[in-house]
């Protein structure tokens, strides 16, 4: 064993990479549940926009439209979860699930003839001056865009929540869709933009792995992301800088785990392998008291002519 090899400056900055696909689902998934509605198929949608920002980006030799692609993909996919829950009155968990294993199954035939295939690469932000500092440049000025964004979406995110008419309509819809309703505000219509964003946030969360984080196509790769992002959102308590923290502590203890097995620790593989998820859920355990910023209308069907 030998522990001197792990580089702590390179593992805090390899966490915020591990991070960010799991930010970005669940900063997604968060304000779909602000607004009333339970999606369980994030799963679904991440793997989705995997294959297919990862396709995009090898026909076109494009990043950038491999990772356009995948959030427009994850947003069309979430739209068939919008009619079933919103036209259709279909139960949330249920459609929710079935679009996750829709999702899964789709992505395996479509990704069937990339397997192998190494995508274009994404240049990462090198700042002047900031990215040459030492131990600073490399942990916060040398990562990719999509990085940065993730970042700038959940200070948006807790702004637009908190400062903004718009945020405050769609808690409003969240909280009581019934009193909403009553004061004018047409609450399918934003209940449907706000799961299209979520699946565009979902769908640029699972680019992310297959263009970035792992530049590769497997079947199945989002390995469960998806559904660690839907317990953020409760561990977070519906708070987007929450949520960042949930995200950081994952990507901290699964690149952790991953330098420990490298380094040659003397604990089995399978129990490092599983560690960032009991540690996630032991949080999310510890955490549930806190049921405060918990939507009263979340998962409960909207009917337009009540």
């Amino acid at each position: 064993m030998d522990l001197s090899a792990i580089n702590p400056v390179l593992l805090i900055a390899s966490l915020m990479v591990a991070a960010t696909p799991l930010l970005l689902a669940a900063i997604g998934e968060l304000v779909v549940e602000r607004a009333g509605v339970l999606n369980l198929g994030v799963e679904g949608m991440m793997i989705i926009g995997a294959i297919a920002g990862f396709a995009i980006a090898v026909e076109t030799t494009s990043p950038l439209l491999g990772l356009v692609a995948a959030m427009i993909a994850g947003a069309v996919l979430s739209l068939l979860f919008a009619f079933l829950t919103q036209f259709a009155l279909a139960n949330q968990v249920a459609s929710g699930l079935a679009l996750t294993l829709f999702g899964l199954g789709l992505s395996a035939l479509m990704g069937q003839s990339y397997v192998g295939i190494k995508p274009p690469a994404m240049a990462t932000l090198d700042i002047p001056v900031l990215s040459d500092l030492p131990v600073v440049g490399t942990i916060l000025f040398s990562h990719d865009p999509v990085l940065y964004i993730g970042l700038a979406l959940t200070a948006a995110v807790y702004w637009f929540l908190k400062k903004s008419r718009g945020g405050l309509i769609l808690r409003a819809v969240g909280e009581s869709h019934d009193a909403a309703h009553a004061l004018g505000y047409n609450v399918i219509r934003v209940r449907i933009l706000a799961i299209m964003f979520g699946g565009a946030c979902a769908g640029l969360g699972g680019a992310y792995i297959s263009l970035i984080r792992v530049p590769q196509w497997t079947e199945g790769m989002t390995a469960g992301v998806g559904w660690i992002a839907l317990a953020l959102v409760v561990f977070a308590s519906w708070k987007p800088w929450r949520v960042l923290l949930g995200a950081y502590l994952f990507g901290g203890i699964n690149v952790l785990q991953l330098n420990l097995q490298a380094a040659g620790i003397a604990i089995p593989v399978e129990y490092l392998a599983m560690s960032p998820y009991l540690i996630t859920i032991l949080v999310l355990v510890i955490m549930s008291a806190d049921k405060s910023g918990a939507p009263a209308s979340l998962g409960r069907t909207f009917h337009a002519s009540q």
